[in-house]
Parts: C-alpha cells; structure tokens; sequence
C-alpha cells in the first residue's frame, strides 16, 4: 500500500525532470571532437596563462641582450651660486670678489661594454633556454587541455547512451507492468506479479532520473573543459560503434622520452643553469668599458665645450665569497634539477606501462561485454515470450530485464572507456594514435 501511495507522486517527479533535460534534438547543433580540441584550445584559461609566461620569457632574452648595447645619459643643470668665477669654474686664478652669478652645465655621457669574456654572451644562451623551457611547459598544458577536453567529449556520449538505455528500459518496464496487470485481471497471474512489475518500474524510473543528471553533469563537465564561461549551447558527435584495435606498445616509453614536453622542459632547464654557471664564473675576469663624455659648461651662453674618451677596467675579484656562493648554488640547483629529470622519467614510464595495459583491457572489455548485451537480449526475449505465455514467472522476467540493462550499460562505458583509455595512452607517449585523420574523428571506424 506505501509503494502504492509512492508511485504518483515519483512518477511526477519523473515527468518533470525529464521535461526539464537537455534536449537533444536534430536542431541542435553538434561538434565534432577536433572541433571541440579547437575550442578548448583557443578558449582554455590556462594555455592564456602559459603564453604570457613565454612572452615573458621572451623579453627576459631582450633583457639579457641589452648588455650588448651602449648606455647613454644626458644631464642639464643650471645652478644659482654664490662665489667666485674661478672656484666655480674649476680655473686657475686669485678667485676673485665672491658675487651671485647662474652657472649651467650640460652633459652627454655614454658607455659601452668592450669586452666581457662572454658573460652577456651566456646570460643571453641561458634567458633563451628558460624562455624554450617556458614554450615546452606551455605544450605540456596543451597536452592536458586535449586530454581533458576528450576526456569530457566521450563520458558525455557515454552518458547519452545511458540516458538512452534508461528511457529503453523505463519503456520495457511499462510494457511488462501492463502485461502483468492484464495477465492478473483475467485470473492468470497473481497480484505480486502487479506490485513487483510496478517496484520494477519505479527502480528504472530512478535510475533514469540518475542518468539525465548525469547527462547534465556531462554537458557541464565539457563546458568547463573547453574553458567556456557561457552555457554549452551544442552537442556532440556520436561516435556511433567502436570497433577497437590495440596500438603497437613495443617502443612506447621510448617514445614518450623523445616526446614529453615535460622532460623538454626540464632539459632546457638544465641548460639554462648551465649557462647561469659559465656566466657567473666569468664574473672572477675583468669586464672592459669604453666610455666618453661630451660637456657644455659656463655662467652665460654660448658655453665652453670640452670632450674625453677613455676606457675602464673593472675587477671583481674582490668580491668573490659573493661570486663563490652564486656559482655553487646554481650547481646544487642544477644537481637538483637533473634528480628531479630521473624522476619524472621514472613518472613517465610507469604512467605510459599503465596506459598501455589500460588500452589493452578495454580492447579485450569491449568483444566480451558486446556478446554479454547480445545474450541479455536474446535471455529478455526469451523470459519475455515465457511470460505471456504462462510458463514463466514476474521473478523470471524482471531478473532478465535488469539483465539486460546491466549488460547494455557495460557495453556502452566498455566502449567509450576503450576511446578514453586510448586518449590516456596519446596524452602519455606524446604521440597522436588516431587511424584517420584527426579532422574526421567522429567517423573513425578502427579495423579489428
């Protein structure tokens, strides 16, 4: 009698949130998967952010090649004085009756660095290595906005199958509710027949509900994926059925080694402290300057112009405890940074080991779970055929439509797993797997 009294108002619900999903319909526009790599790419927060860091990157080699070039610096004073044209001057003379006179003074000074040994030259090799470093974590980013991105696009078709096979299922359900209490109304079936049809129902009712809320997570989830602050206003290509085929792993890790922009990055890296070295040890040799300087001087116009060149010699030696203790951290920097290349070396190789078995499995997963949906079926028809005709019991039949449900529910997640599996592996070799052209992933059909 509760399960009674509960089945009107869950079956409002129901009609209500289904009424209320996102629809699905021939008007609604649909996106490729490479359409929606395109999307993210161009759209994600994250890659913004990491090329604002290379273009910082740039600049800093800007920066650093800017000790090639002359400093210049212009000066012009006029001053108020109270003294004697000879002090004030810097002249030979008796000085003279101190008086209140404008003094002006103008100066052009320049310098230029003749010779460093080649400091200026390895502050500029190591702002190019950090700045290739930046560019290699940036495709490391890229590689995990397409991930992402096929990671969503294929668990929102997963969930639309499953949505499909919840609607499928409620409509079966129906059908046998209505078999059961036709069946009890001419006295050839018990009532629990009736309430067990109708508990039936209201299960695959819920389980609906939980799949158009997944549905609508999914949607959510790609949007966000594709770094959109707006609604996800299209849907997305079916793949339609995946026929899978297990790439080649012989030479996988090998692969990711020479592919991973991660341990790019972490190879420039060590060039750039490399080159930091080589420059600071430099620092123990003299830097050569040229310099000159241009001046105009005098208490009234037109003022007196004198000019020298000379060149300077500056010695660091006696700094060296600082130069020292630079030179041995950018070592133990450097130390460090190799340690932590052999350490994701070893992150590298278990990930893609684990990817390859992952692939593997799903290729297996698919074959088995395609014959258990196709005996589910052919059990459904079977209990469904004893039903009617009197041989079979409710207990029978509603064993086999949960059957029959579970079954398609693991096809549909084997398949898209396989798809999700095989993104996994690319994102972890560094290497695009795909049989066709990328452009036309939506009607990939791999060959067995």
């Amino acid at each position: 009698m509760i399960r009674k009294n509960l089945l009107g108002p869950l079956l409002v619900v129901v009609a209500l949130l289904l009424a209320t999903r996102p629809a699905h319909t021939q008007d609604t526009p649909a996106k490729t998967l490479a359409e929606c790599i395109e999307i993210g790419l161009a759209n994600h927060p994250s890659l913004k952010a990491a090329s604002a860091s290379v273009e910082a990157g740039n600049e800093r080699v800007w920066e650093a090649a800017s000790g090639y070039l002359p400093s210049l610096t212009a000066i012009y004073r006029a001053d108020r004085q109270h003294t004697n044209l000879a002090t004030s001057t810097g002249t030979v003379g008796t000085g003279g009756t101190s008086r209140t006179f404008n003094f002006y003074r103008g100066i052009v000074s320049f310098s230029q660095v003749l010779f460093d040994f080649g400091q200026t030259l390895d502050s500029i090799r190591a702002a190019q290595a950090s700045r290739d470093a930046l560019e290699a974590d940036r495709n490391t980013q890229k590689a995990s906005v397409i991930f992402g991105v096929k990671q969503a696009y294929f668990t929102l078709i997963t969930a639309h199958h499953l949505l499909s096979v919840a609607d499928e299922t409620v409509r079966q359900n129906q059908q046998h509710l209505e078999l059961a209490e036709g069946r009890h109304e001419v006295g050839l079936a018990p009532k629990i027949d009736v309430t067990t049809a109708k508990v039936q129902l209201s299960t695959s009712q819920l389980n609906q509900l939980t799949a158009s809320n997944s549905l609508a997570i999914g949607r959510e989830t790609l949007r966000n994926a594709l770094g959109l602050d707006g609604p996800l206003t299209f849907d997305v290509v079916d793949l339609g059925e995946i026929r899978p085929n297990a790439p080649a792993a012989n030479d996988a890790v090998q692969r990711a080694y020479d592919n991973r922009p991660e341990l790019r990055s972490l190879q420039l890296q060590g060039q750039a402290l490399e080159e930091q070295v080589s420059s600071l040890q430099k620092h123990y040799l003299p830097t050569i300057n040229g310099n000159g300087q241009y001046q105009w001087a005098g208490s009234q116009y037109p003022l007196q112009d004198t000019w020298d060149l000379y060149a300077t010699v500056n010695l660091t030696q006696f700094n060296f405890a600082s130069v020292r203790a630079q030179i041995a951290e950018a070592k133990a920097n450097l130390a460090n940074l190799r340690y932590n290349e052999d350490v994701e070396r070893q992150s590298i190789a278990l990930e893609v080991r684990q990817a390859v078995l992952n692939v593997q499995q799903a290729v297996q997963s698919i074959d088995v779970a395609r014959q258990g949906r196709d005996k589910a079926r052919e059990n459904l028809e079977i209990a469904e055929g004893r039903y009617q005709t009197g041989v079979g019991s409710i207990i029978e039949l509603t064993d086999a439509q949960a059957s029959r449900t579970t079954a398609e529910a693991n096809y549909v997640q084997a398949q898209y797993s396989y798809e999700t599996s095989l993104a996994a592996l690319e994102k972890a070799t560094g290497t695009d797997l795909s049989a066709t052209n990328p452009n036309d992933i939506s009607t990939r059909n791999l060959h067995e």
